[in-house]
């Protein structure tokens, strides 16, 4: 995995960490980063697994949210579907058209085998059916392909998204109040609606439980620190976004 644990640098790690703070006053900033890093990472996965680069593949971002992803994946010469199913979502960043899709991720409209990596960013957290979503994209993905879930840990620090660092620890339901009185509105992340708990180790079960899964990691961290996501309780705690990546049965094999 040479090129993506190259990409995987403190000065990385610390440049994404501050452009957290940015999420709900200058999201362009925030999603910018993000999509920039999104890109260059699964160009690099693509790149360590199938022996190949990115441009000429098909790409399906699943929850692609406001289209901050497309023109990143149109610079490396991807061919991009981006799948939200909030239409003004859709519409924050000026995604339209061609590329644009409205859509459930545990029931994607499209037929089997139709992409050559389907991966979602920041998704699975936000929907209580997710892992019906991982089997869709494992479906939509054709032999050999990629499949990418990155997700955010709940007892990482920043599992309780916007309603601070540690009150989710106490629990979801009090982290929500206590925003509420602090702030005078609802979080975007509603706990129970739109934001439930994910564990680590929650992922992990399912990737292998479909007999595909290639490898996993802490996607925020410098690389000599992915060790923290191979010890049980600590990777709870100490990962605040795991990724794991999964091959579609049907290729020509590749590094584990």
């Amino acid at each position: 995995m040479y090129r993506t644990r190259r990409l995987a640098t403190l000065s990385r790690s610390l440049r994404l960490l501050r452009s957290f703070s940015y999420e709900q006053y200058r999201p362009g900033i925030f999603y910018g980063g993000l999509a920039r890093d999104t890109a260059q990472l699964i160009d690099a996965l693509w790149t360590d697994l199938t022996g190949s680069r990115l441009p000429g593949a098909s790409v399906l971002d699943v929850g692609g949210g406001p289209g901050y992803y497309a023109a990143e994946f149109a610079r490396l010469g991807a061919s991009y579907v981006g799948l939200e199913p909030d239409v003004s979502e859709l519409t924050a960043a000026g995604l339209s058209g061609y590329g644009a899709v409205r859509g459930d991720g545990a029931a994607l409209p499209f037929a089997d085998s139709s992409f050559d990596v389907v991966y979602s960013s920041n998704v699975a957290e936000h929907i209580p059916n997710w892992r019906e979503m991982g089997e869709e994209m494992i479906r939509v993905c054709s032999p050999g392909g990629l499949v990418v879930l990155s997700y955010t840990v709940w007892l990482g620090p920043f599992g309780g998204h916007e309603t601070g660092l540690w009150p989710h620890y106490v629990g979801g339901e009090f982290a929500r109040r206590r925003y509420e009185r602090r702030h005078g509105r609802e979080p975007k992340n509603v706990w129970g609606s739109s934001l439930f708990a994910v564990s680590a180790a929650d992922g992990l079960r399912w990737a292998r439980s479909t007999g595909l899964m290639r490898f996993a990691f802490p996607r925020y961290h410098p690389r000599w620190a992915w060790w923290v996501a191979k010890v049980p309780l600590l990777r709870e705690f100490a990962t605040s976004n795991l990724v794991v990546v999964l091959r579609a049965p049907g290729g020509s094999g590749g590094p584990a």
